[in-house]
């Protein structure tokens, strides 16, 4: 087995679930992959979460590896000799580390923005809840979800199953070709929210034509509980 260009704990992940009509996503699909879907429906996940212990080939770098991420992804498949490999594609990621934004854009070419975040987190309490927050220009953007009940197993079929079980990357690259590379985590618990608030100037952060989309309450939302990860070398497609 390779050994993993980067290694970390995701902890405490938010994700509000949109559908989105799939000609908004068609120019941003990796080549050699198709979008995925669940029961005939297309998503897009605000996913918000906790980078921890965070090391680059086994290195810990000072000062970064502990901090938010707030991402913005779809779902994609490939079809390769040994079945279907199911994974996401970014269409931006923030995070508050300039060197984070470096390292990911030029190894991976993704998409990421360096601002200024913040979090809450205390989901363990009865009547629990999660934020992340990001300033991006004057303002202050933020996910956030109340949380109730405990972690239970993601069920079989479920929008929570199709959400998190996707263990690989595809990133459509600066000349037109598209990079794979693996996502290794066991299968996550999740717990129930009752209510979740997403407050973001849209059209400045992903562009207008996620304003639609974004703009009402989310199909689903839920937290799931994290793990350790690894994510390998990328690979071209």
């Amino acid at each position: 087995m390779s050994t993993p260009f980067l290694t970390a704990q995701w902890r405490f992940l938010v994700m509000l679930n949109y559908e989105i009509e799939p000609a908004i996503l068609k120019n941003l699909v990796p080549p050699g992959t198709e979008l995925d879907s669940w029961n005939g429906k297309t998503f897009v996940s605000i996913v918000g979460f906790l980078f921890l212990d965070t090391r680059v080939l086994g290195v810990p770098i000072p000062f970064h590896t502990n901090f938010e991420e707030v991402n913005l992804r779809f779902y994609v498949r490939r079809k390769t000799e040994e079945g279907w490999r199911r994974g996401v594609t970014f269409v931006r990621e923030i995070a508050p580390r300039r060197a984070i934004a470096f390292v990911a854009n030029t190894f991976y070419n993704e998409r990421y923005l360096a601002l200024p975040m913040r979090h809450r987190v205390d989901v363990q309490s009865p009547h629990g809840s999660a934020e992340y927050s990001w300033r991006f220009g004057k303002r202050w953007n933020h996910l956030r979800v109340e949380t109730a009940g405990d972690w239970r197993e993601i069920e079989a079929g479920s929008p929570e199953e199709f959400i998190t079980e996707h263990y690989w990357g595809y990133t459509l690259q600066r000349d037109g070709g598209a990079m794979e590379y693996r996502v290794e985590h066991p299968r996550w618990r999740v717990m129930q929210t009752t209510r979740a608030e997403f407050d973001c100037d849209v059209k400045a952060t992903y562009g207008a034509e996620y304003s639609s989309a974004l703009g009402v309450a989310p199909s689903s939302s839920f937290v799931a509980e994290g793990s350790k990860i690894a994510v390998y070398w990328g690979v071209r497609i």
